[in-house]
């Protein structure tokens, strides 16, 4: 009995983390700035594509800055995810693809990423503790960005 328990309960906690995920996404798609910051904790380590190196938890002015850099929705397609549990921790890595229409300078930016995740559930929710985000490069001299990548 108790092994089904754990079985539900890691479904669950599964479950609840790819909402996380999908809730991003959303959130990023209606430009909606405290929804984003709200998956995250407070103290999270961000690695993402922007400089600088690393960013600690979400600056709400930065974030509807970046969003006002785009004219209408920004998609971002969660794909392939990958949720690893282990009590108040958890791990999910996978692809995203980010596309829409940048204003100055104007582009259509249609690429994926890949993101690994780390959460830690506090107070009864699933947040973000730490987000490392890269896009590959070319090693070929060129250091071109390998945007042309699928999974």
């Amino acid at each position: 009995m108790a092994s089904a328990i754990a079985i539900d309960r890691k479904t669950e906690d599964e479950t609840a983390i790819l909402q996380v995920i999908e809730g991003m996404a959303r959130a990023r798609f209606n430009k909606d700035a405290a929804a984003i910051a709200a998956a995250y904790a407070s103290d999270a380590a961000i690695y993402n594509l922007a400089p600088p190196l690393e960013h600690v938890g979400i600056n709400l002015a930065e974030t509807r800055a970046w969003l006002e850099t785009w004219d209408g929705p920004i998609t971002i397609e969660p794909r392939n995810f990958k949720v690893t549990v282990a009590g108040d921790t958890a791990i999910a890595h996978g692809y995203m693809r980010m596309e829409g229409t940048k204003i100055d300078p104007p582009a259509k930016p249609n690429f994926w990423m890949r993101e690994t995740l780390v959460l830690e559930r506090r107070g009864g929710a699933w947040k973000i503790v730490h987000e490392h985000t890269s896009v590959p490069f070319y090693m070929d001299a060129s250091n071109r960005p390998a945007f042309d990548l699928q999974p």
